[in-house]
C-alpha cells in the first residue's frame, strides 16, 4: 500500500522532528496533542529548524513554506482515523500508549497502520491491545529526528510483511537507512548504548572520575562525539532511567541495574537539558557540572 497521510500522536521533541522530516518528504502531517500551546510550541520549532536548514542550504525556502503547509494541527486524537500511517511519539509510559491507541482504534480506516517511536517497550505487547496487530510495529526515530539517520523498525511477533515493506518505503523516502531489529527490550540502539550511559553514571557514583573527566575521556579516549553523562542530559535522565528499568525487567539480568545515582537525579527532578540541570547545570552562559 501506498502512504500519503501521516498522522504523529505527541508534539514534543520527537514528535516535531517526525513531523518536520515527513512534511519535508512531501507527506500529508497530521500533528496532534492535548494541549494547544504544546501544538503551537511544535510548529515554532518545526520552522525555526527548517529555516536553519534553508540557512545551510540544505532546502530551498520554496521547500520550506510548501512543507510547513503540509503539516496541520489538532487538539482531537480521533481525526488522525483518517491517516495512512500513526506514528505514536507520546511519553515513554505504555499505559499511556496503550490509552492513546484504544482511544483511536474505533476512528481507524481498516487499512491505516499503527507505529509506536518507543524507545524499548515490547510492540508485541502494545500490538496485541489493538484490532490490527498484524498493522503494528515500531517505528523508532533518533534524536533529533532531523538530524540523525538511522530509524529502527520493529516487528511485533505479529506483523506483517506489507506492513513491515510499507514502513520500509517511507524509511527510504526520507532519505534515512532502516535498521532492521526484533522484538527484545530496547531493541539495538538502546541495548546497547544505555548500558554504557548507565556504566558512566556508576563510574561518577564510585567516584572513578567525577563528570568532566569521565565526558572527556569518552570524547578523547574514545573519539565520541558527546560524554556519556552529556549525552545522558541530551536524551533525558528520566528517559535513560526508564528504559534501564524495561531491560532489566525484561531481561532479568543484574548487568541493567540502573544506578542508583541515575535514580537519584530523576528524584530530584534534574532530568538533563529540559529542567536546566543534570550532570551539568545549563542555567549560566556555559554548562556546569554538577558533581
Amino acid at each position: 500500500m501506498e502512504i500519503k497521510t501521516v498522522g504523529v500522536i505527541g508534539a514534543g521533541q520527537m514528535g516535531n522532528g517526525i513531523a518536520h522530516v515527513m512534511a519535508l518528504a512531501e507527506y500529508d502531517v497530521l500533528l496532534t496533542d492535548v494541549s494547544q500551546e504544546a501544538l503551537d510550541n511544535a510548529m515554532e520549532t518545526i520552522r525555526a529548524n527548517m529555516a536553519r536548514q534553508a540557512s545551510r542550504g540544505k532546502i530551498t525556502e520554496e521547500e520550506m513554506e510548501a512543507a510547513l503547509g503540509r503539516i496541520k494541527t489538532t487538539l482531537n486524537l480521533p481525526d488522525l482515523g483518517q491517516t495512512d500511517l500513526v506514528i505514536e511519539a507520546a511519553t515513554e509510559r505504555e499505559t499511556i500508549k496503550q490509552a492513546i491507541f484504544e482511544d483511536l482504534q474505533p476512528h481507524l480506516q481498516p487499512h491505516t497502520i499503527l507505529t509506536s517511536n518507543t524507545s524499548s517497550i515490547s510492540i508485541t505487547r502494545l500490538a496485541s491491545r489493538t484490532d490490527r496487530p498484524e498493522r503494528f510495529m515500531g517505528f523508532h526515530f533518533m534524536n533529533p529526528v532531523p538530524v540523525m539517520q538511522l530509524v529502527e523498525l520493529i516487528r511485533g511477533i505479529a506483523t506483517d510483511e506489507e506492513t513491515y515493506n510499507a514502513c520500509k518505503a517511507v524509511v527510504d523516502r526520507l532519505g534515512k537507512t532502516a535498521a532492521s531489529a526484533e522484538d527484545f527490550p530496547a531493541f539495538i540502539v538502546n541495548r546497547i548504548l544505555m548500558p554504557m550511559i548507565n556504566e558512566a553514571v556508576y563510574t561518577l557514583y564510585e567516584g572513578v572520575g567525577n563528570v568532566q573527566s569521565i565526558d572527556q575521556s569518552m570524547k578523547l579516549g574514545a573519539n565520541h562525539p558527546m560524554g556519556p553523562l552529556e549525552l545522558a542530559d541530551f536524551i533525558g535522565l528520566d528517559t535513560c532511567l526508564a528504559i534501564m528499568n524495561v531491560l532489566h525487567d525484561g531481561l532479568a539480568d543484574t548487568k541493567y541495574r540502573p544506578c542508583p545515582l541515575l535514580t537519584k537525579y530523576v528524584e530530584a527532578g534534574w532530568l538533563g537539558r529540559k529542567t536546566q540541570r543534570g550532570f551539568y547545570d545549563y542555567r549560566g552562559e556555559v554548562p556546569v557540572p554538577t558533581r
